[in-house]
Order: structure tokens, then C-alpha cells, then sequence
């Protein structure tokens, strides 16, 4: 029996918005609302830590606009795409480069030379979150193209481990230790996805050890701050002060929490409970369930990013998706380690959550070239084009016969 015309149109149509969206471009939405739902956590959390402060209203205020800058360079990145942007590689390394440079020159807070203050008294940036950025789009730019010098010669690795230095140098010269080691985490998992052998990324490894050397007879200030997280009661009142009290937070939160804004370790007590440390009145307020689902959610965006890096229609998109996966997820892992103790204190924010403009801008630049990944759809070669045409104009020809 024939089809009917009407009921063929129906089911082509059918098929249309079946195939409307891919599996990556469904994962793109999926991590997006997961995205806004962290943000809006983040907000609703921001507002219990900062309650009874006087600062409290305009915390809001200036997350609330950097979060909205954050969005707007997400969607102009989605727009544009990331083939287009990573041609600028090489700019956005000296400008972050140039960036560090007047880190270093500016008033120091706390000791490091980590921030340049913005004039009208609206906040700080943090040049060694473009320079984080910077470096993953720099590689995924480089590594694909000269994928075959890379697994041959260790020369073809001079150029990119000069730049990478270069950044990583002028972050540690701020003193920002933590960023320092994320970063060269980052760079040393995206050379080793992007395929060099072996032989080559191992030899980097032996300077571990070299480090808590250094760090014990160097900086023997850091290097008590640092061993202090494995006995935070007996430096309560000195360098494990903010550890021990966030031990304190998460502990008096038990499985329920106390309730919505009635954290007392946030009044006078924690320091920085709305930046590095909101997590543990995340803890203290809505308790042990809200902190297990909040690190699953954590892990389902890890598990979509990676799928949409996975599933990218070239190298530059798996490399791009797979170093900002590997930042965003070890700044989560860091931040919630931190909170409970299991890691040295470092001044690390929690993804999407923490209070900060410099850090929440990058990452929602990274899941703006995330969902830019997923939808690219990728270039089609000359012979394909030719064999796409070729049956239209059959088709077309055949159509004109019978009208004929």
C-alpha cells in the first residue's frame, strides 16, 4: 500500500526534530542548566553567609554582574566558536603575561601580589585566572598541529614549555603556589591527551619531590602552613586557625544542617566563609545530605564535559574541552578538600559558588567553550561537498522530467 502524502510528511518530521539535537549538543544543554543551578546555589548561599554584615548587599550586587558578564562572554564565545578564538592564542598569552607583570608591581593583600585593583573601588582582578585560560587554549592551538614532531623530537616541545614557563613563573612569583601546581597539572594531563609518548612526560615528574624540599628550607612560613592541615587542632590559634574552624562548621552541621542563615561560625568566627570557605557553611547550615549532592553534581558536570570533549569533531575541540574540564574539576576537588581537611589550606574558590569576579568569569567562559564544542558541527571537506551536491542536482534533474 502507498503512504499518503499527508501522514510521509508527518513522519519526516518526525525524524527532523528527532535528530534536531546530537548527543553532544543535549549534553551542552544539560550541563548548561546545571551551570545556572550552581550559580543560583552559590547566590541563595551568598546571601546567608553575608546576613548581618555590613557588605552583605553589595556582595550581591557585584556577583550578581559578574556573573552576568560571565554569561555574556559565554554566549558570545558559543556564537563566535572556538575555532575563531583560538587563533588568538598567542595574544592572550601576552596580554596575560603583561597582565601578571603589573600583578607584581601593584600593593600586595595578604602578602601575595596576586591581584590588580580596579579603579572606583569596585573589586580586584586576578590575572592568573586569564593566564590559566590562556594556557589551555594556547596548547589545544599548538598541540594538534605539530602532533607528529611531538611524538618524535623533544625539540618540538621547547616552544610550548617556554611559553607554559613563562606563565607559570609569573604566577609563582605572586606567590600563588596553589594555582601553580593546578596549572602545571593541567598542561602536563593535556600533552599527555593530546598523544606524546611517554618517555618524554615522565622525566617532569622526578621535580616533585624537589618541592616540599624546597618549600621546607626556602619558605619555612608556607611550609608550616602547609603541614598544619595534618594537625589543625594544635595550630588552632595560628596557621590551622580557618581549617580548624571550618572542621568545627561542617562537624556542628551534622546530616541536616542547623537551617537556612543560622551558621555561627560565619559571624566574626570563619574567615572568608563567603569565598574559599562558603562551602563549609554549606555544611554547617543544610549539612552532610547538601554536601554530598552538591559534590554529585559536581561529578555529572565532570562526566558531561568529558563526554563533550570525548565526542568533539576535532583535536583542538578535545583538547580545549578536556584542559578546562581538568581546571574546573580540580579547583572543585582542591575546594572541597580543603574544607574538610584533607588537603593544606589554599586560597582555592569553589566553582560557581564562591564569591569572586575573576574566577567566576573564567569558568563560565570555559562552559561557554564547552557548549561551543558541542554544538560545532565541523568543516566538511571538498570531495564530500561535491558528493552532497552531486545527488541534488539528480534529484533536481528528475523532478524536472516529470513536470515536463
Amino acid at each position: 500500500m502507498k503512504r499518503l502524502p499527508a501522514f510521509s510528511h508527518i513522519q519526516k518530521t518526525e525524524k527532523t526534530v528527532k535528530k534536531k539535537f546530537s548527543p553532544p549538543q543535549k549534553s551542552g544543554i544539560t550541563l548548561a542548566f546545571i551551570v545556572m543551578g550552581l550559580i543560583l546555589f552559590g547566590l541563595v548561599m551568598l546571601y546567608s553567609t553575608s546576613t548581618g554584615t555590613d557588605k552583605g548587599a553589595a556582595f550581591l550586587i557585584k556577583q550578581s554582574l559578574w556573573i552576568l558578564i560571565g554569561i555574556i562572554c559565554a554566549a558570545l564565545i558559543n556564537m563566535i566558536g572556538y575555532k575563531k578564538i583560538l587563533k588568538y592564542s598567542n595574544l592572550l598569552i601576552i596580554l596575560s603575561c603583561s597582565l601578571l607583570v603589573s600583578a607584581l608591581f601593584s600593593d600586595p593583600i595578604n602578602g601575595a601580589y596576586r591581584w590588580i585593583s580596579l579603579p572606583g573601588g569596585f573589586g580586584n582582578i586576578q590575572p592568573s585566572e586569564l593566564g590559566k585560560m590562556s594556557v589551555i587554549i594556547f596548547l589545544a592551538n599548538y598541540l594538534p598541529k605539530h602532533q607528529r614532531q611531538l611524538n618524535y623530537s623533544m625539540k618540538s616541545l621547547l616552544f610550548p614549555a617556554a611559553v607554559c614557563c613563562a606563565v607559570v613563573s609569573l604566577i609563582l612569583l605572586g606567590r600563588d603556589l596553589g594555582t601553580t601546581i593546578m596549572l602545571c597539572a593541567v598542561i602536563w594531563l593535556m600533552v599527555f591527551a593530546a598523544g606524546v609518548r611517554l618517555k618524554l612526560l615522565i622525566p617532569p615528574l622526578f621535580l616533585l619531590p624537589c618541592i616540599p624540599f624546597i618549600l621546607k628550607h626556602y619558605d619555612k612560613v608556607r611550609w608550616v602552613r602547609i603541614t598544619s592541615f595534618m594537625n589543625p587542632e594544635k595550630f588552632q590559634q595560628s596557621t590551622g586557625y580557618q581549617l580548624w574552624l571550618s572542621i568545627l562548621a561542617l562537624g556542628s552541621g551534622s546530616w541536616t544542617g542547623l537551617g537556612f542563615a543560622k551558621s555561627r561560625m560565619k559571624a566574626h568566627y570563619l574567615p572568608e566563609s563567603h569565598t574559599d570557605f562558603i562551602l563549609s557553611i554549606v555544611g554547617e547550615e543544610l549539612g552532610y545530605i547538601a554536601m554530598v549532592i552538591l559534590i554529585l553534581i559536581y561529578v555529572l558536570f565532570l562526566i558531561l564535559a568529558v563526554f563533550i570533549s570525548t565526542r568533539a569533531k576535532d583535536k583542538d575541540g578535545m583538547l580545549l574541552g578536556f584542559g578546562i574540564t581538568s581546571m574546573i574539576s580540580m579547583q572543585a576537588i582542591i575546594n572541597i578538600g580543603v574544607v574538610c581537611g584533607a588537603f593544606p589550606t589554599k586560597g582555592m574558590p569553589a566553582p560557581f559558588i564562591s564569591y569572586g569576579g575573576s574566577n567566576m568569569i573564567m569558568c563560565l567562559i570555559g562552559v561557554g567553550f564547552l557548549l561551543s564544542i558541542s554544538n560545532y558541527k565541523g568543516s566538511k571537506s571538498k570531495a564530500e561537498s561535491k558528493k552532497n551536491i552531486a545527488p541534488d542536482k539528480k534529484n533536481r534533474t528528475k523532478t524536472s522530467k516529470t513536470h515536463v
